[in-house]
């Protein structure tokens, strides 16, 4: 039965948490916490030591479950009406996004992997009796008993997220990318809007309001012109124009004639900006800074392809694959690095009995503006030589999805994050950063950066670029440093905030910081490598009040990856089936 002193949340720790993190962003002011930080907490309080005695635990190294890893986990236990144990784990509270509800126990334990469908808006816990879940917000609240029979029915369903309890949550199915679990997502994709018509409008109209649908509109060009004047153009040696595999309809330009280093208004796609460029125009200004090397003349000539996304307009979030990356141990670490009592890193080696869908949940389609491919899978997230070969278990690559740390986030390894209000930043991690993990929501680890800030707050080339092996910068299957490769940058300019992706068509680590430089990168990380499927990136451009929309590839050739419907239209990747990779993708506000 549920405690009575679960009711009174100790708020503290989220009051230091956002005061020291005005500190960490540089931010004079720090606007109040939301109310759902604090409010979701109420069901799942744990008293301070024995927080404490969680988070010691998760730095230990032992074998254990991914949810016995888990630091601010937390449990409600209860009866079903015909006597069936049940328990439900809140895997992060402070988040309040997955779940894992047990029901029976020892031979007949099963184990639901539950998503809340709108975390900002719904307190998900056991009723007070201990006999049904209870889902409150401000629209009221809905109870629901889903394990006399509604999850066997949704498990049955055989699609990624199966609705339950009014829509409220989901239960969460293993995805696997086969033709008939992608037929039977594109027709339950066919449905959504009719079967959550009521949830998506409780979601706007609670959460974003007015904002949502000012966002939804096509900018005029003056406004496109605004933000473009803003972006500025790239330090270049020279604009020519160009024509590359870049395919999008702009805002008074045509993509066949860009003008290198500019950017340009994507039509139908507010926020969203397109630029292209090659390594060899940098201006010799970016050039004469140290920390890069020489570039070849196969590399000087190289496309570049660039999505800039306005912050203010979008929420970024981020799942991982059905297959990568995984949670047990990279081959490359040896020696020091290697615990083989471990079945992982951090003490497992599955991430049973969460299920990872490898899609985006189609409730969040009509929001979609748009996604690119993650970082390395598991085998070469880790390092081979150098001191981090040998310390931290080989410093494999970090990963958090909504709110449950599935691998620990690294000191010294470049870090995109997402908190729960929505704040991106990417920044080098250190565990001075640690009391932010209970408000972590996304992030993702890949490597060492790029660029990184000098001691003036410019974005110069990071310390590991000219190390192969100190950066593991990894190589094409030909052992060559110069590949194909995308990455990603963050830039600030006048207090607003734009996440810039590109993919290179072939560089080494010094290329990519020249060309980030050149557009002014305040921080800039490597994601992925060696082919356009592993560096796919598309953004899905829609008429005002229209519910079709366009893919878009950042190189056209892209489309490749993409699968069809029985009558031949495209079925885009990441949001019509499964993938085995993980994605960011980027939703309006």
């Amino acid at each position: 039965m549920i405690n009575p002193g679960s009711l009174a949340p100790d708020r503290a720790p989220f009051r230091k948490a956002a005061s020291l993190l005005a500190l960490v962003a540089g931010s004079a002011v720090m606007a109040p916490a939301p109310a759902a930080w604090a409010d979701t907490m109420a069901p799942w309080y744990m008293p301070a030591a024995d927080r404490a005695a969680q988070f010691a635990e998760f730095r230990e190294d032992f074998r254990r479950t991914v949810i016995e890893f888990q630091p601010f986990r937390a449990e409600l236990n209860g009866i079903g009406e015909d006597g069936t144990p049940l328990r439900l784990i809140s895997l992060n509270p402070y988040v309040n996004a997955w779940f894992v509800l047990e029901t029976g126990e020892g031979r007949s334990l099963r184990q639901w992997h539950l998503e809340n469908a709108a975390p900002e808006l719904f307190t998900i816990a056991l009723s007070e009796d201990g006999r049904s879940l209870q889902i409150e917000s401000e629209a009221g609240t809905v109870t629901c008993a889903p394990w006399e029979g509604e999850l066997e029915a949704a498990a049955a369903a055989n699609i990624p997220y199966s609705p339950i309890c009014e829509q409220r949550m989901f239960l969460r199915n293993q995805g696997s990318g086969s033709r008939t679990t992608r037929e039977a997502v594109t027709e339950f994709l066919r449905g959504y809007v009719p079967f959550g018509e009521s949830l998506i409008n409780l979601i706007k109209d609670t959460l974003y309001e007015d904002a949502y649908l000012t966002s939804a509109q096509t900018m005029d060009e003056a406004e496109a012109g605004a933000a473009v004047a803003l972006l500025g153009t790239a330090d270049l040696r020279s604009h020519p124009v160009m024509r590359s595999n870049l395919r999008v309809d702009l805002v008074g330009a045509d993509s066949t004639a860009m003008e290198a280093g500019s950017w340009y208004a994507v039509q139908n796609a507010p926020g969203i900006y397109a630029s292209v460029v090659q390594p060899g125009m940098v201006s010799q200004e970016v050039l004469s800074v140290s920390g890069a090397n020489g570039l070849d003349g196969v590399e000087n000539r190289s496309d570049v392809h660039m999505w800039a996304f306005d912050m203010s307009r979008f929420d970024l979030r981020y799942e991982i694959g059905t297959s990568h990356p995984e949670v047990d141990w990279s081959p490359r670490p040896s020696g020091a690095g290697r615990d083989y009592n471990l079945p992982g890193p951090d003490g497992f080696g599955t991430v049973d009995p969460l299920n990872m869908t490898g899609m985006l949940n189609p409730i969040f389609m009509d929001r979609l503006a748009g996604i690119f491919a993650g970082g390395f899978k598991r085998d070469h997230g880790a390092w081979r030589l150098t001191d981090f070969a040998y310390t931290n278990h080989g410093h494999h690559y970090g990963f958090v999805v909504n709110g449950v740390v599935l691998s620990r986030l690294q000191p010294g390894l470049a870090t995109l994050y997402v908190l729960q209000d929505g704040t991106v930043q990417m920044e080098t991690w250190s565990e001075d950063l640690d009391f932010l993990l209970p408000h972590i929501r996304f992030a993702r680890q890949n490597g060492t950066p790029i660029i990184e800030p000098d001691e003036n707050g410019v974005g110069v080339p990071g310390s590991q670029v000219r190390s192969w092996m100190g950066g593991n910068w990894s190589g094409s299957a030909e052992a060559q440093l110069r590949t194909l490769r995308s990455g990603v940058c963050m830039r600030t300019i006048e207090g607003r905030q734009f996440l810039q992706y590109a993919v290179f068509m072939s560089v080494t680590p010094s290329g990519m910081a020249r060309t980030f430089q050149a557009y002014h990168c305040d921080y800039a990380m490597l994601l992925d490598m060696n082919s356009l499927d592993l560096t796919y990136s598309a953004i899905y451009p829609r008429e005002a009040g229209s519910e079709d929309f366009d893919i878009v590839h950042l190189d056209r050739r892209m489309a490749e990856s993409d699968s069809r419907h029985r009558d031949g239209t495209p079925m885009g990747r990441f949001i019509e089936f499964s993938d085995n990779r993980d994605f960011f993708y980027l939703l309006r506000r």
